[in-house]
């Protein structure tokens, strides 16, 4: 092939013509854009939150004066009847005797009969109904007791 039998060809490739400024304003535009509305969400996001902590202020607010009020209510009430007070905490303390050895009892059935329970959804039933209601009121007797009984020192706690 010599040089008049080569015609031109066109390029493989074309130029394109690229100003640094041009792409660089409007990168800057593009990246302005984004960073205003990460800007934008960030500050919603912001506002949100101090808006759920005034929420949970408010709210432990209420709780905390809630409680403030039991309190003094049942110290009022321990002050009036002095000496019921001292009968709850004796009647208390002895409930309490009284739930230890009925947790023992109750600790002492499982472990006997274990396999049983584990296998037979009649006897697991059986041991819950012999066992589960008089649990939830002996804790729930004691739980009252407990509470008439200390009053004066939560009361005497939450005051300044």
């Amino acid at each position: 092939m010599t040089q008049e039998n080569a015609r031109p060809r066109p390029p493989l490739y074309s130029q394109i013509d690229v100003a640094q400024s041009a792409f660089m304003t409007q990168s800057a535009h593009v990246h302005r854009e984004g960073e205003t509305e990460q800007t934008h969400l960030l500050r919603e996001i912001l506002a949100a939150q101090d808006r759920q902590n005034e929420l949970l202020e408010e709210l432990v607010n209420q709780l905390a004066g809630s409680q403030k009020q039991r309190a003094n209510e049942l110290g009022q009430w321990k002050q009036a009847n002095p000496q019921l007070a001292k009968s709850c905490r004796m009647a208390a303390e002895a409930l309490g005797k009284v739930q230890t050895e009925f947790l023992g009892s109750l600790t002492r059935e499982i472990s006997d009969n274990y396999e049983t329970l584990l296998d037979g959804e009649f006897m697991l039933n059986e041991f819950v109904d012999r066992f589960g209601p008089r649990m939830a009121h002996l804790n729930g007797l004691l739980q009252v007791l407990s509470q008439l009984s200390s009053a004066t020192g939560a009361a005497n706690a939450n005051s300044p």
